[in-house]
């Protein structure tokens, strides 16, 4: 990564982002050697990346062709005008957001147990409220449907990270911008602000 200062390190706070996170971009390549781009729900869970979906199409095809894939998630939070800092130069314009890029093989999934883990796993992150019956695999009503659906799994062999809220800002630009966000208050705004303070170089650590 060529900003160092983004750059998350912390276990925690990647899982914990990913855990918040619905939603992601998982990248493969065709059987022709084209590049696929797939929007997927997912749960991380068990150190792994598991998505559902149909036994064929484009994406089956490039996996079965070529396992090799990476997953990215990204949730931006602020756009950061210029004139938060700078009242002529457009320079300092900026977003401040969170990104994870996972790498690494695809699997499928055959496993019945497996398969139900991962699926309960999404329902709880997608359906918190509850209201279905838990997904188990000895259970008749899903089994049938346990072996008809597709379950992947990207096994991670690297997971980076960035996270952008001002690191490289100065005390005073810092101020300037969480000023500007807190008279703005835009929905995400506040978070925003509270999330450079979080991140600030030399901020203790929570």
């Amino acid at each position: 990564m060529r900003r160092r200062e983004f750059e998350m390190t912390d276990q925690r706070e990647i899982e914990q982002f990913l855990e918040e996170s619905s939603f992601g971009f998982l990248s493969a390549v065709r059987p022709d050697g084209r590049p696929s781009i797939t929007p997927l729900n997912f749960v991380y869970a068990d150190g792994a990346v598991y998505f559902h979906g149909s036994r064929a199409g484009d994406k089956m095809d490039a996996i079965r062709s070529n396992p090799h894939a990476a997953f990215a998630v990204a949730r931006e939070y602020a756009i950061i005008p210029s004139y938060f800092t700078d009242p002529v130069m457009a320079c300092p314009a900026s977003a401040y957001f969170k990104s994870v890029l996972i790498a690494g093989r695809i699997e499928i999934v055959e496993d019945i147990a497996e398969k139900a883990m991962a699926l309960e796993a999404m329902m709880k992150k997608l359906q918190p409220e509850g209201g279905y019956e838990p997904i188990r695999p000895d259970d008749p009503r899903y089994a049938p449907r346990l072996k008809s659906v597709a379950v992947l799994k990207l096994v991670p062999s690297s997971i980076t990270a960035k996270f952008k809220f001002g690191q490289n800002l100065s005390d005073k630009e810092r101020s300037a911008v969480t000023a500007g966000l807190l008279e703005r208050g835009l929905p995400l705004d506040r978070e925003t602000a509270g999330l450079m303070e979080r991140y600030r170089p030399g901020a203790p650590q929570q």
